[in-house]
């Protein structure tokens, strides 16, 4: 090969070389994911986990299930229930995967009837459970939501000492992971006793019913330096989520069946009455 070939390959080469870093630079990461954000603090806010309705005027802040549709303009939390079936929803699962006595038979939720707890004792059952909820946690981000409400975090309480808060932690982990992994922050619903753990499963922020009627308002704020999201069903609770957090925390009083306007029992109150 002559010296002026040599010159002209290796100028190609470097040519070629030049435009390939060029283009790389250029591309970024090959798969960032979408930022996560969770609810601002001190919002107005609203729970339409049962039935939709337009947003009382001021609302920023919304949670409503994964099947409805979220509101243009404000942050949309997207309900599912991660832990528990939904009412007469039983049929919808492989049976193995429900939670089963001695006996054999289904151990339901006492407080909500015919919700049947979810068998979280193998990680093979975690994983096709978490494949179903992992399918409604798309349906959040395609829709739109911001954020995700994974309910019956507490479910261990009810499993009849069948599994405990290790595998409850073991499933959510793998749900915020996925959350995250769409640009979705995730939630810790209730279930204060793991507060402490709450960074190491990946949860963002917090969504607690009660915490004024039971005193732990400040364990979560504490947790979530404020990014809670507060429902309470009674006066008293109301008042108290109140008195010490109002300018901190987004609180509102439902109805505990989470009802529409002309339901003839809808119960809305905020800080602000």
């Amino acid at each position: 090969m002559s010296i002026n070939r040599i010159r002209v390959a290796a100028a190609t080469a470097l040519a070629i070389a030049c435009v390939s870093i060029v283009l790389l630079a250029s591309a970024g990461p090959a798969s960032a994911a979408p930022p996560v954000v969770p609810p601002p603090p001190h919002a107005e806010f609203d729970y339409q986990i049962g039935a939709p309705y337009t947003p009382p005027t001021g609302v920023s802040v919304i949670s409503r299930d994964y099947t409805k549709e979220p509101v243009p303009g404000v942050y949309n939390i997207c309900y599912v229930n991660a832990f528990q079936t939904q009412p007469g929803a039983q049929g919808q699962w492989d049976p193995d995967l429900l939670l089963r006595n001695e006996n054999g038979e289904v151990i339901e939720d006492e407080g909500w009837p015919g919700e049947a707890i979810l068998d979280l004792r193998e990680d093979g059952k975690r994983k096709r459970i978490a494949a179903k909820v992992n399918g409604w946690i798309d349906t959040c981000a395609a829709k739109g939501f911001q954020g995700v409400e994974p309910d019956n975090y507490d479910s261990y309480e009810r499993s009849q000492g069948l599994f405990s808060t290790n595998e409850a932690q073991l499933f959510i982990q793998i749900l915020s992971a996925h959350a995250h992994d769409k640009g979705l922050a995730i939630a810790q619903k209730n279930t204060s006793d793991l507060l402490g753990a709450a960074r190491k499963n990946g949860l963002d922020f917090a969504v607690a019913e009660e915490c004024g009627q039971h005193s732990e308002c400040d364990k979560y704020a504490a947790t979530f330096n404020d990014h809670v999201v507060v429902i309470e069903y009674t006066a008293k609770g109301l008042a108290n989520a109140c008195g010490d957090f109002k300018d901190r925390l987004s609180i509102v009083r439902r109805d505990k069946m989470v009802t529409a306007p002309n339901s003839g029992e809808y119960v809305r109150e905020t800080c602000r009455k």
